[in-house]
């Protein structure tokens, strides 16, 4: 297949997780057979932070203005079998409408932000990125939300085809690594700076570190204000490339996955981060949200914490040797059921089912437009 994709960035992972969740899904499926045409906007901050400039699974095409950009787009979509918008695409509405109009076999958006989207056509009708008019003429919409969310989609706002297409991990970048010195820590975090996100961060690694002087904790992730004040215990990176993601979690005693509010609501939203984690063996050490125990096995796979107090219980109270016996469970599951390949395959899946169906109703359409043959003439 040919593939258009327009996201929004695969060659930068600087304050968002977009770029690891293209890179994984999209090397996957050129290694599959597939080609591929990414379309990325070129702006500042991703420029100045591009840790992957140039990647060999896919033809980039960065652009300033969308207007430019408006030929090349046409052609390649004219000549796609599959197309898929992103969201957080900043041209997202304008690039649905020229897929629309191109009429692609297989015309899809994928949202990975899909709580956040909700809430904004549930509030006005469209998000930056899409309309909700245009849900009716996908024809796939997957979402990184599975569960109820998706049946709403259909219901609501008329997605003919709603599929989960959760996150996944590149197994050969994503493993266990030997301890980097560097990265050493009895609790780890990597996140982007979120309002909604941070009192939890508060209260489930900076807490424990007031507490516990002697531990070394590390926050991984940008945008966080100045005026967040970490413990002296708390070594905060303020980007980790992605070359660095694996040794970062092996070199974590536990890690720590916390959930946006939106998410947390809809449920059935885990991170790239949360998959990338066990894929390391790490040790997870997560809040809990409906659906999470259909991606992990609590108190075998993952740990839940709901306070300071059990952060710190798990600290102070599981030797490295359980800890790492919950890793390694964790690493099982996501490599029997989380890799790129298998997400891949998923795609294809979704992709094939759909064109079946386009066929499906094209035939009955067929049928129910031809005349019926004329009585024979009485002689």
């Amino acid at each position: 297949m040919r593939l258009v994709v327009f996201g929004l960035s695969i060659t930068s992972t600087w304050g968002n997780g977009h770029g690891t969740t293209y890179r994984a899904l999209l090397e996957a499926l050129h290694a599959r057979g597939h080609t591929i045409v990414f379309f990325e906007k070129d702006v500042e901050w991703y420029a100045f932070n591009r840790d992957l400039p140039h990647p060999a699974f896919c033809e980039l095409r960065l652009y300033d203005e969308w207007s430019e950009a408006l030929p090349l787009v046409r052609k390649q979509l004219r000549e796609a079998d599959v197309a898929v918008v992103g969201s957080y695409f900043p041209d997202g509405i304008a690039a649905i409408d020229e897929m629309l109009d191109a009429g692609p076999p297989v015309k899809a958006f994928y949202d990975i932000d899909t709580p956040v989207t909700v809430s904004a056509l549930r509030a006005q009708g469209t998000a930056d990125y899409i309309a909700a008019r245009q849900i009716p003429e996908l024809d796939i919409y997957f979402s990184f939300t599975g569960g109820p969310m998706l049946r709403e989609m259909e219901r609501d706002f008329g997605a003919p085809r709603a599929v989960p297409l959760y996150c996944s991990f590149d197994p050969h970048r994503y493993r266990r690594r030997q301890l980097d010195q560097t990265l050493i820590c009895d609790l780890s975090y990597m996140g982007t700076y979120a309002p909604d996100r941070q009192p939890k961060l508060e209260q489930l690694l900076a807490e424990p570190a007031r507490q516990l002087r002697g531990s070394r904790f590390i926050v991984a992730g940008s945008q966080y204000p100045k005026t967040v004040g970490w413990p002296e215990n708390v070594r905060h990176i303020a980007h980790l490339s992605p070359q660095w993601h694996a040794a970062f979690y092996s070199s974590s005693r536990f890690t720590l996955n916390v959930t946006r509010r939106d998410m947390t609501v809809a449920g059935y939203s885990p991170s790239v981060r949360l998959f990338e984690a066990a894929a390391c063996g790490a040790a997870i050490l997560s809040d809990n949200w409906p659906g999470l125990d259909s991606f992990f096995v609590p108190a075998e796979e993952i740990l839940l914490a709901t306070d300071a107090e059990d952060v710190l219980h798990y600290l102070t109270q599981l030797d490295l040797q359980e800890a790492r016996c919950i890793g390694e469970r964790a690493h099982a599951r996501v490599l029997a059921e989380h890799t790129s390949t298998i997400r891949a395959r998923q795609f294809e899946t979704a992709v094939e089912d759909a064109l079946a169906a386009l066929q499906s109703a094209a035939a009955e359409r067929a049928i129910s437009e031809t005349p019926a043959p004329a009585a024979a003439a009485r002689n």
